[in-house]
């Protein structure tokens, strides 16, 4: 087993295709196919399942590149330190849709030289945020548990090593934008929204209630519409009337003016915002920055 092997490993499951794969590292597919091949006879499991359609990890290989992602960073660190190659350090971040966990991450950015780190930042689906960090494509995840998903969620953080930092408890709110009948509401009931469009983001092939970015995902919606990305989902409130709903904490300056949240009338349930890491890892310089933005947006009592 060398360094270059799990470099080739951790490459190909980032683009998902030994094409990509090959491009990216300036080696023939051929030869890379073969050095997989022979460190999956080397280590005694089938790291990929190939397709037509590309390449994914098996169960084994998933955690196989949990500890090459781990032993390859270690190396990165060394060559940056006493080797003097200029090697650029990652940070990433993923995220359900919350426009403050981008506004975080934008002030941390701005403590760190973009020339020597490589930073990204994704928003996606749940089980999308838990993969990222099992598998350390990102170092920090972020979402919310309540007392509808909390044990099927801290189920799947001990399954994947991953522990919950809680951030804080957030009431239930209709986000909606400010042109919307109900706008100017002090509070909403489920009756008020009846006639208007249930907005929920998607949660791909793994949907599950318990996935569900809105914390009322089982109830009877009259008309419900998906959507894949925030922007889209801010597009169909102002054009629908549509609405959705939040923890209340709202960047204007990313999302613009035209938005607001109305507390939800008579609702006992809470959101605890929190982020997920691997467990007993001790965060990087950028990830303790990146907390620590976070914890000041959200008011966090220290």
């Amino acid at each position: 087993m060398t360094l270059q092997q799990l470099h080739y490993v951790i490459v190909i499951s980032e683009t998902g295709s030994m094409n990509k794969a090959s491009e990216q590292l300036y080696i023939a597919q051929p030869s890379l196919t073969a050095a997989v091949k022979e460190l999956e006879k080397e280590i005694g499991i089938q790291i990929f399942h190939r397709s037509g359609k590309g390449v994914t990890l098996t169960n084994d290989g998933a955690e196989f590149l949990t500890y090459a992602r781990q032993v390859y960073q270690q190396y990165e660190f060394l060559q940056e330190k006493y080797v003097g190659r200029n090697v650029k350090r990652k940070f990433a971040v993923s995220s359900q849709h919350y426009s403050f966990a981008v506004k975080a991450f934008v002030e941390t950015v701005k403590h760190f030289n973009t020339y020597e780190y490589e930073f990204a930042v994704r928003e996606t689906k749940t089980c999308e945020v838990i993969e990222d960090v099992s598998t350390q494509k990102s170092e920090i995840g972020i979402l919310y548990l309540s007392d509808f998903n909390r044990q099927m969620m801290q189920k799947l953080f001990q399954a994947n090593h991953l522990e919950f930092h809680k951030l804080i408890d957030c009431g239930v709110y209709v986000y909606l934008w400010k042109g919307h009948p109900l706008a100017e509401r002090e509070s909403i009931d489920f009756a008020d929204l009846e006639k208007y469009p249930c907005l929920t983001f998607e949660q791909g092939d793994k949907s599950s209630f318990y996935f569900a970015e809105e914390i009322y995902s089982t109830n009877d919606y009259a008309r419900v519409i998906k959507a894949a990305d925030r922007s889209t989902m801010l597009n169909l409130m102002k054009g629908l009337n549509g609405y959705t709903f939040c923890s209340g904490i709202i960047c204007g300056s990313l999302n613009g003016s035209d938005y607001t949240a109305v507390a939800l009338k008579d609702c006992a349930n809470v959101m605890e915002i929190g982020y997920i890491t691997k467990k007993n890892m001790m965060l990087s310089d950028v990830g303790r920055v990146y907390i620590e933005e976070l914890e000041k947006y959200l008011g966090v009592e220290k």
